[in-house]
């Protein structure tokens, strides 16, 4: 089936997601939409409408004209198997003792390696971004140096393969929570597969924001890879959520945004325990005092 494409920017949030939610009610109707912020400072944000039917080219320029948006720009892809083109571009990703693979991998697994499993199908983050695996290096570090959180929570899970990793190294149960509940679905399938049912709990959550979480805190370790300003707007929760000594590894930082971070949690009472820079993309870990 033939998709189209129809992008466009605009200064701040409220013309994004107006923009989104008026693009809905447009004939053909999209099949889906999404808003994203453009990580450079400039509040500057995008708006995605995807089509299976030639998009209203005028119903769009009117509609980007009245707030103000850049023209959007519409094109037509190819079609495309994505879950077998993906399977073909991912190899397995190695970070410490984590080894994150597909199923087409699962033979690639070496001895005394920890592998995890996320099909291609699952693109919730499939453990190859450079954050993800930022993430996973500074777990293998906190193993090596013998530490042993009791309880631990990744927030903005994605796949939960942060959480299931934590999961597989310390004999506790970890709580994963994400704000959109279709990664919440993906994070227990992958849960499932991984022979880690009971073990990784997930929720539909934002932040800490959750019965299970909450009445789990405080916790010794919090993952939260998501993005700059969600990290920043967290700061008073993880204060709050992380115990006395306990650290939080985050990331979803671009490297230039990685010292605007470092400040807030230190006003926060968390300081930089360790900054590693991966690519564009920085991992820090902070703690508590």
């Amino acid at each position: 089936m033939p998709t189209w494409t129809a992008l466009t920017q605009t200064a701040g949030r409220e013309a994004a997601e107006a923009i989104a939610e008026l693009g809905e009610d447009l004939t053909p109707e999209p099949v889906g939409s999404g808003v994203f912020e453009i990580e450079d400072g400039s509040d500057r944000w995008e708006v995605g409408l995807y089509f299976t039917e030639s998009p209203d080219e005028v119903a769009l320029a009117l509609m980007a004209a009245a707030w103000g948006a850049d023209p959007f720009v519409i094109s037509e892809l190819p079609e495309v198997d994505w879950v077998a083109h993906v399977k073909r571009e991912l190899s397995p990703v190695e970070a410490g003792r984590f080894f994150v693979h597909g199923s087409h991998d699962a033979d690639k697994v070496p001895e005394g390696s920890e592998g995890l499993l996320i099909e291609a199908a699952m693109a919730f983050g499939t453990g190859h971004h450079a954050t993800t695996k930022g993430c996973l290096l500074a777990l293998d570090r906190m193993i090596e140096a013998g530490e042993q959180p009791q309880r631990i929570v990744d927030v903005g899970c994605g796949t939960a393969v942060l959480a299931m990793a934590a999961a597989r190294a310390f004999p506790v149960i970890v709580l994963a929570g994400d704000i959109d509940p279709v990664a919440v679905d993906v994070a227990r399938a992958n849960v499932i597969a991984n022979g880690l049912d009971g073990r990784v709990e997930c929720v539909e959550a934002v932040g800490f924001d959750h019965p299970l979480i909450e009445s789990a805190a405080p916790f010794d370790l919090v993952f939260a890879n998501i993005l700059k300003q969600p990290l920043i707007d967290l700061v008073p929760d993880m204060a709050r959520q992380l115990a006395p000594g306990g650290k939080a590894i985050l990331s979803g930082i671009l490297v230039t945004q990685a010292e605007e971070v470092i400040a807030a949690y230190a006003a926060g009472g968390l300081p930089l325990d360790r900054r590693d820079d991966h690519g564009e993309w920085s991992t820090l870990v902070v703690h508590r005092k």
